[in-house]
C-alpha cells in the first residue's frame, strides 16, 4: 500500500506560479510507481493534467498545462511535484495525485482508472 499526500495548494492571483508536492508513505513500492496529477472543479469531471514514469524518463501532459505545468520526481526526497507557472482562472480545482506500481518500460496511462493509489487533493484557487 501507499498512501499520497499532496500539499502546495492556496489561493494565488492568475499570472502567479505554485508548487504542488505529492509525498508517499512506502519509499520502495513508490520508486515503482508511475505517477500521475489530476484535478477536479466543481460539478466537473476529474481530469488528467500531467503523468510521470517509473523512471522519470517519460512524461505527457493535457493541453491545457503543456508549457506551463512541469511534472517531476526527486526519488531521493520520496516525491513527486507539479510546478505550474502562468496560472490561470480556469486552473482552480482540487488537485489529486494517483500512483500505480508498474514495470520499467510502461508508459502511464492519462485515464483515473488506471492508477490504484490516489491522495485526498489540495484546493488550488487562481483569481482574475
Amino acid at each position: 500500500q501507499v498512501q499520497l499526500v499532496e500539499s502546495g495548494g492556496g489561493l494565488v492571483q492568475a499570472g502567479a506560479s505554485l508548487r504542488l508536492s505529492c509525498a508517499a508513505s512506502n519509499r520502495y513500492l513508490f520508486s515503482r510507481c508511475a505517477v500521475g496529477w489530476f484535478r477536479q472543479a466543481p460539478v466537473q469531471e476529474r481530469e488528467f493534467v500531467a503523468t510521470i514514469s517509473r523512471s522519470g524518463g517519460d512524461t505527457a501532459y493535457a493541453d491545457s498545462a503543456r508549457g506551463r505545468f512541469t511534472i517531476s520526481r526527486d526519488k531521493d526526497k520520496n516525491t513527486v511535484f507539479l510546478q505550474m507557472n502562468s496560472l490561470r482562472p480556469e486552473d482552480t480545482a482540487v488537485y489529486y495525485c494517483a500512483a500505480r506500481d508498474t514495470i520499467l518500460t510502461v508508459s502511464p496511462d492519462k485515464q483515473t482508472s488506471w492508477y490504484k493509489y490516489w491522495g485526498q487533493g489540495t484546493q488550488v484557487t487562481v483569481s482574475s
